[in-house]
């Protein structure tokens, strides 16, 4: 049988080391953001990318308990007072396309259209104009703009804010500032939200699009452990009850 192979991470009897560093001098001179930076890019961050990192994590750390990655999350803790592991697994499993993992296929998108503008010479605002006209002739929904709750949401400008102030912003942030002009333009009003935020300052410091759902579900891991150990703490076993309105077939007697 062939041996696995990592570029991650190793040890001996006395050390570990990732990405070639000892954790023992991470732990004391480097931090838990450092550490995901290594882990994922192989390198430490600037003091401006740690900052990003630091506010993006806090930005989708918790959305409130009826966010569908907590709601899952309490639900299955009323449920199960034994596994405090299977509460939050299952709150990590209701992220998808539609709650949390938006970021990967703005990043994607982002990804896809900067590179096909380059190659012809164009401007992200270019490149943010063909992917409304692609969306628009293929009718579908452009990831990263648009929101439920907020009207604005107030996680964009702080995070763009900084990654100007920080020397971080680039092809990635003007192209989803273009995007969201040109929807707004073209379609309808559709403000950015934290995913196309976080998708456009990840792909600016050099990450992969799969790390627009790796970084979410990071973050989304603080808030969820909170909210299982509230739902412990304060509440009974069973005590969600979802309402339920049955509609199918005359019930017989």
């Amino acid at each position: 049988m062939d041996a696995w192979r990592t570029a991650i991470a190793t040890s001996d009897a006395t050390n570990i080391w990732i990405r070639g560093q000892a954790v023992t001098s991470l732990m004391t001179g480097a931090t838990f953001t450092d550490a995901i930076m290594l882990l994922h890019l192989g390198r430490l961050p600037s003091p401006g990318e740690r900052r990003l990192l630091d506010a993006l994590l806090i930005g989708v750390c918790d959305h409130g308990a009826g966010a569908p990655s907590c709601a899952t999350a309490r639900l299955a803790a009323s449920g199960n007072r034994s596994s405090i592991s299977s509460a939050v697994a299952a709150g990590i499993l209701a992220i998808g396309d539609d709650h949390g993992g938006a970021g990967s296929n703005t990043m994607q998108l982002i990804a896809d259209g900067l590179r096909a503008a380059k190659a012809e010479g164009l401007s992200p605002a270019d490149a943010a104009r063909r992917t409304v006209d692609r969306a628009l002739q293929q009718k579908k929904r452009l990831p990263g703009l648009g929101h439920r709750v907020h009207t604005t949401d107030p996680r964009v400008k702080v995070l763009f804010d900084l990654a100007r102030a920080e020397g971080v912003a680039g092809d990635g942030v003007a192209f989803m500032e273009a995007l969201e002009a040109e929807a707004r333009t073209r379609i309808k009003p559709l403000p950015m939200n934290i995913d196309g935020a976080l998708a456009a300052i990840l792909h600016d410091m050099g990450f992969a699009p799969p790390a627009g759902r790796f970084l979410f579900i990071v973050g989304r891991v603080a808030g969820l452990t909170a909210e299982v150990a509230e739902e412990y703490e304060r509440e009974k076993p069973m005590r969600i009850k979802v309402p339920v309105e049955y509609d199918g077939p005359p019930l017989s007697t």
